[in-house]
């Protein structure tokens, strides 16, 4: 009887001192959505330069290149920016996705768009990768300011 409760007594005090595990934190995302401007500033003309100041920038936070070619931005209402193949988002840099026309460059992408996408009120961006896998999303809900901080 005696050992039985040593031995009890063994494996409570053992039990007590095994830390317990912590729940796995999910790892940030690698190339992550980190600003919408949906309501472009002054009166909705539909010109190109009121349309591109609609945006929506990603950032690469790994200390290497991405390629996020055939990857998608897309929102809630299915409005959808394919990157093009071999599109490099460098290391630390950030890439802005404009609405409009223009010329793409290194830092500056644009869809194209004659028309707004982002809603002045509350939608969603979703980046996801070529495979269709989420890298990151954005949502918002207010007609209060222009733009969301991600």
């Amino acid at each position: 009887m005696f050992s039985r409760l040593l031995a009890s007594a063994a494996v409570v005090a053992s039990a007590v001192l095994v830390p317990f595990a912590q729940p796995a934190v999910a790892a940030a995302p690698s190339v992550q959505i980190t600003r919408i401007y949906y309501d472009s500033p002054g009166t909705d003309t539909r010109s190109n330069t009121v349309i591109n100041r609609e945006y929506v920038t990603i950032k690469n936070t790994n200390r290497v290149n991405i390629n996020i070619g055939g990857w998608v931005l897309v929102d809630r209402s299915n409005h959808r920016y394919v990157f093009r193949a071999g599109q490099i988002i460098g290391a630390g840099r950030s890439l802005t996705i404009r609405t409009g026309k223009g010329t793409n460059t290194s830092t500056t992408l644009y869809q194209g768009r004659g028309w707004y996408v982002w809603n002045n009120d509350k939608d969603t961006a979703y980046l996801r990768k070529s495979n269709g896998a989420l890298a990151d999303y954005c949502s918002y809900n207010s007609a209060r300011t222009s733009y969301k901080n991600c």
